[in-house]
């Protein structure tokens, strides 16, 4: 029995199944949000106990950060892009812009790990002090995230390529342009209340 279609509504909400999946998605990033904020409450609780180790004002380079945020806020931008050409059938052109918002958040994940690479040439590691545990555990689930997030949407490409688009598709596609808007919202907390409010001393 084929499910039934409702081509009144945008094409990732236009079966039942759909729109169960989405709900479900959103109800999982409920989850992703107790997580962060976890580790948010923690890095916020050890983020002055630097154990004689280097500070964050020794520390975090503001060029890096800025770096990183661009590539990941405009990556956010490309994103939405990608599912307005969805909902416009375009294929070529979510495809185009899906590609361009992966490629944005690679350069996000390279610059990350030069950065990490280069805290622990300065003697900065996460048994160095219960601040940097706790900036490399919320800082490094952040990035996995992001990494996670690339190969995912590298998986739907490949599905969108195959079958074009369809409910299912479309479906998945939005799935995932939420979870990465979501991972852009954590990163803005992270930009603010880790690196920005930490860089002055």
């Amino acid at each position: 029995m084929m499910a039934k279609v409702d081509k009144s509504l945008p094409l990732e909400y236009q079966t039942e199944q759909s729109r169960l999946n989405i709900l479900g998605f959103w109800i999982f990033l409920g989850a992703e949000v107790v997580l962060f904020a976890t580790l948010f409450a923690a890095y916020g609780s050890l983020k002055d106990n630097f154990a004689g180790g280097p500070t964050p004002a020794e520390l975090f380079k503001l060029k890096d950060v800025m770096i990183e945020t661009l590539l990941l806020l405009t990556s956010s931008f490309t994103c939405g892009i990608a599912i307005w050409n969805m909902r416009r059938h375009n294929l070529k052109g979510l495809l185009t812009w899906l590609i361009i918002t992966l490629a944005l958040g690679a350069g996000f994940v390279f610059v990350e790990v030069n950065e990490f690479i280069h805290y622990v040439h300065e003697g900065a590691t996460m048994q160095t002090s219960a601040f940097l545990s706790s900036f490399f555990v919320l800082l490094g689930t952040h990035g996995l995230h992001v990494s996670l997030g690339i190969g995912w949407a590298i998986l739907i490409i490949i599905q969108l390529i195959k079958h074009g688009l369809t409910p299912t598709t479309a479906r998945k596609t939005f799935i995932i342009s939420l979870y990465w808007h979501f991972l852009d919202v954590v990163w803005i907390f992270i930009f603010t209340f880790v690196y920005l409010a930490r860089m002055g001393g």
